[in-house]
């Protein structure tokens, strides 16, 4: 796993935004897909919101994912190797940035076909313990066509970055504008922040 988490690392240094194209195996990401689609069946899945705890909306126009968040107490042995996994990568991010991350929390995200989230920060404003947000993707065999692609507003140029699965995106939840283009597919990610 070093070198892929060096690739995350590096790329976030030299980029601002940080790629890992097989950040999951293909075993974890093909369940961790399954488990999702069967939460999505169950109608486990809610519409998100803008904003935390204490000041939540809801507004399709402005945000059209559904999610689902994970949790240890679900016990649920794809969700368990995927934080074994998320400990790993901070322990290392940690030991070789000095980034102080104490702690992290993640969720399902589906959008279905015809759903987007326009421009936005990861952080609120009324808590900044969200220091860096990371998206894993779980859409196999995904085209162009599909859309779906996490736009990044850099200051001098967009990055599109396609959601093709196994892929891992890496950057500061404070810093840079992202929003998620149009998709004409369902398009499946775990997404999450590290906090401190």
């Amino acid at each position: 796993m070093k070198n892929t988490f060096d690739c995350l690392i590096d790329s976030f240094i030299d980029q601002q935004v940080g790629i890992a194209d097989h950040f999951l195996s293909e075993g974890l990401a093909a369940d961790l897909k399954e488990n999702l689609i069967s939460l999505y069946s169950n109608k486990m899945l809610l519409s998100a919101g803008t904003g935390n705890d204490k000041v939540i909306r809801h507004n399709s126009e402005v945000r059209g994912d559904r999610i689902y968040w994970l949790d240890r107490d679900h016990d649920t042995p794809c969700e368990n190797a995927f934080f074994i996994l998320m400990d790993r990568f901070v322990k290392y991010l940690n030991e070789t940035c000095y980034t102080g991350i104490t702690g992290y929390e993640f969720h399902y995200t589906l959008y279905e076909k015809g759903s987007f989230y326009k421009k936005h920060l990861d952080q609120f404003q009324n808590n900044d313990s969200r220091k860096y947000s990371m998206i894993i993707y779980l859409n196999t065999n995904w085209i162009l066509a599909d859309g779906g692609e996490l736009c990044i507003h850099h200051d001098d140029h967009l990055q599109n970055i396609s959601p093709e699965n196994r892929k891992s995106v890496f950057f500061k939840s404070d810093e840079l504008m992202h929003e998620v283009l149009l998709t004409h597919q369902p398009r499946m990610s775990i997404t999450g922040w590290l906090k401190i």
